[in-house]
């Protein structure tokens, strides 16, 4: 296993409290890895090995496990004398979990960590029974600088700036940079997963029946990476292609994608009025080799998946992002978190006066103080302009000024 010490140290720091540690993302990210290097670290504190209880329910071993079974099972094998610590993966998988999550919480000496890859396990009976008991930790793809981690076992790394390319490309699953595949292979994987993702998490849990209907919506939203857009627009669409198909229904995908990480959605937020709009919002993919694996690679949407790195790097680092809205104008990014806010402008690179000034200008407007960054993959992303810092995306993603 290869260490990714920012998840770990940040869940570990709950251990021994009463919080129930829920850990979400799109399948395939790392949860399960995540859960394993936590339990070594308890070993390595002192923990004996019969105190620590893993179950994994997406296994067959426990098709079929009710909700009474499951806390049966698991009360059998805590300890009398001293605390016990549970590690539930894919716990959504068993039907009325959360009761039985909750009565361990509140009953027993133990200290829980759970993982889900359906935010539908954040929502309902949970809050009614763990209000207040629970924080979450929303487990991404691997960052750019993982991503670095995991290639230099296995290969000898380029600049950053060159592996950056690559990155965008191959994207950064876990199980695709655990030791060297073709750009095939890696897209055959991923290709997997999503597959998987579409058909158990989003299909098979809501009985869709029209598959057809719901791979051309998640298609358009992959080939509309940074555009903003609506349901009527992805409506009109289809029925330009002859696909009747209303509001509500692409609504309801948009909705399921969402709920199964494999789509971000990102409002619009207007700067003058200070009020996150409805309409016009845009969509990012959980990782960027799921719209290679299924749309193809095409030169042209790189643009697009650069900001799309940028999007999730800034989700990864804890901020609240937002679509910026400018008079007429628009700010890629506005990122808030707790006390700080920063703006971001992501191009691939400038090549004429109309687009420096379009990139740069928009920044300028803004009235406040908070940095503000024109991000980009040529020659001269180096340098400030009028108290705007200009940045290779490679160094971005790797400081940590933000």
């Amino acid at each position: 296993m290869i260490d990714r010490p920012d998840y770990v140290e940040k869940i570990m720091r709950y251990t021994d409290t009463p919080f129930v540690k829920i850990l979400t993302g799109v399948r395939r990210c790392g949860k399960s890895t995540i859960l394993k290097m936590i339990m070594e670290k308890l070993q390595m504190r002192g923990i004996p090995k019969k105190r620590i209880l893993s179950y994994r329910f997406d296994s067959m071993e426990y098709d079929d496990m009710t909700a009474k079974q499951m806390y049966m099972e698991i009360k059998s094998k805590l300890s009398t004398e001293e605390r016990t610590y549970l590690f539930l993966d894919e716990v959504q998988e068993i039907d009325g979990w959360e009761k039985v999550v909750n009565t361990f919480a509140s009953d027993f000496n133990v200290d829980i960590y759970v993982t889900g890859s359906n935010s539908r396990m954040m929502s309902g009976e949970i809050s009614t029974y763990l209000t207040g008991r629970y924080v979450t930790f929303h487990i991404f793809t691997l960052s750019f600088a993982e991503y670095l981690t995991f290639k230099e076992t296995y290969e000898t790394l380029d600049t950053p700036k060159a592996e950056l390319a690559n990155y965008i490309r191959y994207g950064g699953f876990p199980a695709t940079h655990l030791q060297k595949y073709s750009e095939d292979e890696i897209h055959t994987i991923v290709h997997d997963i999503y597959n998987s993702t579409v058909f158990s998490d989003i299909v098979k849990r809501n009985q869709i029946r029209k598959v057809d209907q719901l791979e051309r919506v998640v298609k358009f939203a992959l080939n509309n990476i940074g555009n903003t857009f609506s349901a009527k627009s992805i409506s009109d669409y289809m029925k330009s292609e002859q696909r009747k198909i209303d509001n509500e229904t692409v609504y309801g995908y948009l909705e399921k994608l969402e709920k199964a990480y494999l789509l971000h959605r990102c409002s619009r937020f207007d700067l003058q009025g200070k009020e996150i709009l409805k309409t016009q919002e845009k969509f990012y993919v959980a990782d960027s080799a799921i719209r290679y694996s299924v749309m193809g690679f095409s030169p042209d949407s790189v643009a697009a998946m650069l900001e799309n790195v940028v999007y999730l790097e800034l989700c990864r680092r804890g901020y609240d992002v937002y679509i910026g809205k400018m008079g007429a104008g628009e700010i890629d990014f506005v990122a808030s978190r707790e006390n700080n806010k920063l703006y971001v402008q992501v191009t691939q690179e400038i090549k004429s006066e109309e687009t420096r000034k379009r990139e740069y200008e928009r920044l300028l407007e803004i009235p406040d103080n908070y940095p503000k960054y024109v991000l980009r993959t040529d020659e001269f992303a180096d340098g400030n302009y009028k108290g705007i810092q200009t940045m290779h995306i490679a160094d971005f993603l790797l400081s940590d000024e933000f």
